[in-house]
């Protein structure tokens, strides 16, 4: 049994009141100690992995092999963003010196640079207890925009966010941090005063749909409505060609059990609709591939119950049919279902029918032809992904894609969607209701971006202007001077 301990009123405004003050320290103060801190806390996550994956696997039900992993992902990510920093690129100045020539009217001397928007509330993820938690993603990002971050515990594994939490502050401060960078609250009606109050000025969230679109509200409804970037529900359709099947079908049968049943089916990349021409042949071998897979424990009861719900909602409606049943479930598992309908059943039901569904259950949908495999698309909502299967060379694929490439922020040929690389080119996001906004990733090095601002400097006198807009450059920073591309001094570059 867990133990929750909301965080006191008294307590939370404590919190608050230090985040504001951080923030202009963060904004004003050297980019090095952003990236400090980024390594100090990378550096103590692995010092003390065992003793972090030991609680958190009493808390989840995850294994250790899986948490191991997962701490090394959290602290790739803080290294990630540490050496961001250090390139410059983050900043994206631009610099417009003043021009009494120019037509039709004389231009000032313009200044534009990304800063930080200012505090930052994260609420902390279940399912990733340390990539997407106290120390994830959106944690670093944050940090490495210069603001200070609050981070809402998931009540899924208090004790692991608390331990996470006491090793971050401290590698924080013994890197010169500001007291109020970072802190960790608890408690379902602190995280929405938080969300409420004056001093937050943005929110990220990774959880369910309804949870992200009622904080998502409370944060636009506000006096002040500020950004919220929730990661929410997403079914990430995978479409496999008549020729990839008959090219690689068993290896199809196996990429996609695997995918779909990974970790239980808890991520939210995992491939929801299964979409097979008609005729595949593949049916047996996907029950049979589906039954090999043993069941697990959901990371809790909550989410076990919700998962059975959902599967049994889904299995009731007209036109869909059982090729497996969750054997498992009679021993608190839960165990591989695998579904099947045609297009035209899951179009007429789609309310139903396409939906997530966290937790080891897919959908197979059938369709009779390219066109009709293109008109499925264009009914499916917003997901992080979407994939094809096909063979090179294939014709017909152009408008597949181009329905797809509208619903999903990553694309991916001839692979699976779970597992998602700490890259700086990664896009982990993608239309409503993946997210509640397309247009930024909450995983890669542009994952910074939700937590920034642009601000334009004009005419102002060089002692007054942050270090990145500086004629001299004095980091070294990649800048567009007048157009030109350079790490140079403003005045080497304009020839004076």
């Amino acid at each position: 049994m867990h133990t929750l301990t909301d965080t006191p009123v008294q307590r939370l405004d404590q919190v608050l009141a230090a985040a504001e003050h951080a923030a202009t320290v963060l904004e004003e103060g050297p980019v090095g100690l952003r990236v400090a801190g980024l390594r100090a806390i990378a550096d103590v996550l692995d010092e003390n992995v065992e003793r972090l994956v030991t609680i958190a696997e009493a808390e989840t039900n995850l294994p250790t092999g899986r948490l191991t992993g997962e701490v090394a992902r959290t602290t790739g990510q803080q290294r990630l963003f540490a050496a961001g920093l250090e390139d410059g690129s983050w900043s994206d100045v631009i610099i417009d010196t003043a021009d009494p020539d120019a037509t039709p009217v004389p231009r000032p001397d313009l200044r534009r640079a990304q800063l930080p928007l200012g505090p930052v509330l994260v609420f902390a993820a279940g399912n990733f207890p340390f990539a997407f938690s106290v120390a994830g993603g959106d944690t670093a990002a944050a940090l490495a925009a210069g603001c200070p971050v609050v981070v809402k515990a998931h009540p899924g594994h208090p004790e692991t966010s608390r331990v996470t939490a006491e090793l971050v502050a401290s590698a924080l401060a013994d890197a010169g941090l500001p007291e109020g960078a970072f802190a960790l609250i608890e408690g379902v009606e602190a995280g929405v005063t938080a969300l409420q109050d004056r001093r937050i000025r943005a929110g990220g969230f990774t959880g369910s749909l309804s949870g992200g679109r009622a904080l998502h509200d409370i944060a636009r409804n506000r006096p002040d409505p500020i950004p919220f970037f929730a990661e929410m529900g997403s079914v990430n359709p995978v479409f496999v060609t008549t020729e990839a099947v008959r090219a690689r079908g068993e290896e199809i049968v196996a990429g996609f059990t695997g995918s779909y049943t990974l970790g239980v089916g808890q991520f939210c990349t995992k491939p929801g609709l299964l979409f097979l021409p008609a005729g595949h042949g593949l049916e047996d071998r996907l029950v049979e591939a589906a039954r090999g897979v043993a069941g697990g424990r959901m990371l809790d009861e909550r989410i076990h119950a919700t998962h059975a719900d959902i599967r049994a909602t889904l299995t009731g409606r007209p036109g869909v049919r059982t090729l497996v049943a969750d054997t498992a479930d009679a021993d608190g598992l839960a165990g591989p279902a695998l579904l099947a309908t045609d297009v035209r059943s899951l179009l007429a039901d789609a309310d139903h029918l396409v939906t997530e569904c966290f937790g080891p259950t897919s959908i197979i949908v059938e369709y009779d032809d390219m066109a009709e495999a293109v008109e499925a698309a264009s009914a499916l909502p917003g997901s992080l992904t979407a994939t094809i299967h096909a063979e090179d060379g294939e014709s017909g694929l152009t408008d597949l894609l181009r329905e797809l490439r509208a619903r999903a922020g990553r694309l991916v040929w001839n692979g699976w969607p779970t597992g998602v690389a700490v890259a700086p080119a990664m896009h982990h996001g993608g239309p409503y209701p993946a997210t509640m906004d397309g247009a930024h990733t909450s995983v890669g090095l542009t994952a910074i971006r939700r937590f920034q601002r642009p601000v334009c400097y004009q005419d102002y006198p060089e002692s007054l202007l942050p270090d990145v807009l500086k004629d001299e450059n004095p980091q070294r920073v990649l800048r567009r001077v007048n157009g030109q591309l350079t790490t140079e001094d403003v005045r080497s570059v304009c020839g004076s």
